[in-house]
């Protein structure tokens, strides 16, 4: 009988430890991704600046390339400022603005992409999506998944802590993007990935349920291991299915009728993922998530990130329109918006008591 199987693809490498950045360019020389050392670095044009007088000298055969934003066109000019000069792979070095327009760029010029992620607010660090701003709002784009991921722990604790806490909320959200593909599943008969669902929840418990805060180096590997793990849980899916759900619905929903005012992405799904239990019935797994995440400082109430009620229920019944073709329990329920009020007071008075 022959042995079947599939190929999954990761990254080579997977560095998470305090001192991992200065270490980079042994740890590219050891995996064969980059012998000569010769890298396009991207970064941004005000704190990656500080981490290239750190770098340049453990990086000299490096040019470096500032971004001015996350938006495409910040990518395509990235794109046509490497093309044509025989790097051995495209860095990005920073938050996850810099890392997508660097996956871009490095897709577009076919080279190996390497993340070097300064902090841990949301799981794109390691996934096959590039999210830009455009002309039309902000769009998704696949790309390769990174080659490698190195995530320096002393670097991270320096970066604010609202992107730790907004990595929280992208982490935790998973289980409720993984109950949304199960509902889908059993609805629709939509094809469902195992090992790709078990990979996200795994990440979001846990992140969920370890003991620890966000001044905890054991705890920041974790949550950095769990972004990572939601990454590739992507990549194995083929498709951002296993975290992205009702609570990422909500999440454009926001950031589409309140551009100017919208939270993090791990707020605002974090918010949205706490209410998406309660609508699915799951009431203990919704206090359970809203206690971890009061606990890390997140919002669990849309006052607590600057919205009234009111704006949440239009968050809501505005949320199905972001994903057409998506199923989660917003679309199983087609709720009316008197109905999505009336199941915002029970989960407020559920939350609060």
């Amino acid at each position: 009988m022959p042995v079947l199987t599939r190929l999954i693809p990761s990254p080579l490498v997977v560095d998470i430890r305090r001192g991992a950045m200065d270490d980079l360019a042994e740890v590219l020389a050891d995996q064969r991704i980059s012998t000569s050392g010769k890298l396009a670095v991207a970064i941004s044009d005000g704190s990656g600046r500080v981490l290239q007088e750190r770098l340049a000298p453990l990086l000299p055969g490096a040019d470096w390339y500032p971004v001015d934003d996350g938006t495409l066109d910040s990518a395509v000019a990235l794109a046509d400022g490497i093309k044509g000069n025989r790097y051995d792979a495209v860095v990005g070095l920073g938050g996850g603005k810099i890392i997508d327009v660097a996956k871009y760029a490095a897709a577009r010029v076919g080279l190996p992409m390497v993340s070097v992620a300064t902090n841990l607010s949301h799981d794109g660090l390691c996934s096959p999506v590039a999210t830009l701003d455009n002309d039309n709002g902000r769009g998704s784009y696949g790309v390769p998944t990174p080659i490698a991921v190195v995530i320096d722990l002393a670097v991270v604790r320096q970066a604010p802590a609202r992107y730790v806490r907004s990595g929280i909320g992208d982490a935790v959200s998973n289980i409720s993007c993984v109950a949304d593909w199960e509902l889908s599943h059993e609805v629709n008969g939509e094809e469902i990935d195992g090992l790709a669902a078990a990979m996200a929840r795994q990440a979001g418990e846990a992140v969920l349920r370890h003991p620890g805060g966000i001044t905890d180096d054991a705890f920041l590997k974790v949550l950095a291991e769990g972004l990572v793990m939601t990454g590739i849980s992507m990549s194995v899916a083929g498709d951002s299915r296993p975290a992205s759900g009702a609570c990422h619905e909500i999440n454009h929903a926001f950031d589409l009728l309140h551009p100017q005012r919208a939270a993090s992405h791990g707020e605002q799904v974090g918010l949205g993922a706490c209410f998406a239990m309660h609508l699915r019935g799951a009431g203990q797994e919704a206090l359970l998530m809203a206690d971890a995440l009061r606990r890390h400082g997140l919002p669990v109430l849309p006052e607590e990130m600057g919205f009234t009620a009111d704006e949440f229920v239009e968050a809501v019944a505005f949320a199905p329109r972001t994903r057409p073709g998506r199923f989660t329990i917003l679309e199983h329920l087609n709720l009316s918006t008197e109905q999505i009020r009336d199941a915002y007071a029970d989960y407020a008075k559920a939350i609060r008591s």
